[in-house]
């Protein structure tokens, strides 16, 4: 063990992730998140009323797209 978290395979994640587990899943804080979303650089963002919700599809999708790209 490295100290370093391990990645997620996804397999373990909710279908609608929360804007906190997010955060995690980006080693982010929760207002990087919901900046990311202001300014539409995350997929598959559903709004429920006042709640902000991720489908982790699309998501686990754009993370492996950014993980190519660099």
């Amino acid at each position: 063990m490295n100290g370093r978290p391990e990645p997620h395979d996804g397999a373990a994640l909710p279908y609608l992730l929360r804007a906190d587990e997010v955060a995690e899943l980006l080693r982010v804080s929760r207002k990087a998140v919901y900046c990311m979303v202001d300014r539409g650089e995350i997929p598959g963002v559903t709004k429920i009323g006042r709640r902000i919700r991720f489908h982790r599809d699309d998501l686990l999708a754009w993370l492996e797209d950014q993980r190519l790209a660099h």
